[in-house]
């Protein structure tokens, strides 16, 4: 089944990312104000936040040209991201569930990069005085995505199994001959 395109209909889920992602940044910056916190419960605030850098506002205090490099750098991943769904394997089911998850967050927050100039932000998770930078739920869905990819890769057992998970890199049948 390999290259017949048959895991893209995880793509689904890509866009369900995407669609709840635009829709709570909407809402976050209808209702909220920015850098305002709004506490929910302790640990844990509603804060509107415009992030123009990466992860951690990493190079946000730039000119500008950061917009455009994050763009691109998204824009490809996206790409390879497709192509690399469209390869999988039906049995490689976890491998698209993670890579659909990262997708649909990339896509979540190119689309903000490219039409608003930044991400908005709007979780904020704290303890006591320490704040975990605000976060959106395409970056939620985007670390789902690499924590179950890199799960995938420990305990994930696909390599080499068939759907079954007898092992397909055996030279010899289980008379013990050797297949011809």
């Amino acid at each position: 089944m390999l290259g017949s395109g048959g895991m893209l209909k995880w793509l689904w889920l890509s866009a369900l990312v995407l669609t709840l992602d635009l829709a709570t940044k909407a809402m976050a910056t209808h209702y909220l104000v920015l850098y305002q916190p709004v506490p929910v419960f302790p640990g844990f605030n509603w804060m509107l936040a415009h992030n123009t850098g990466a992860a951690f506002s990493f190079l946000s205090d730039q000119s500008g040209w950061q917009r455009w490099f994050f763009s691109v750098i998204a824009l490809v991943v996206s790409v390879g991201l497709v192509v690399w769904i469209k390869r999988l394997e039906i049995s490689q089911r976890w491998l698209a569930l993670a890579l659909s998850l990262i997708l649909g967050g990339a896509l979540g927050n190119l689309w903000d990069r490219m039409t608003l100039g930044y991400v908005v932000d709007f979780i904020q998770v704290y303890y006591q005085q320490w704040a975990w930078p605000a976060f959106n739920l395409a970056d939620s869905a985007i670390f789902l995505g690499a924590a179950i990819l890199v799960a995938d890769s420990i305990w994930g057992g696909h390599r080499g199994q068939d759907e079954g998970g007898a092992d397909k890199t055996s030279k010899k049948s289980q008379s013990g001959k050797a297949d011809t």
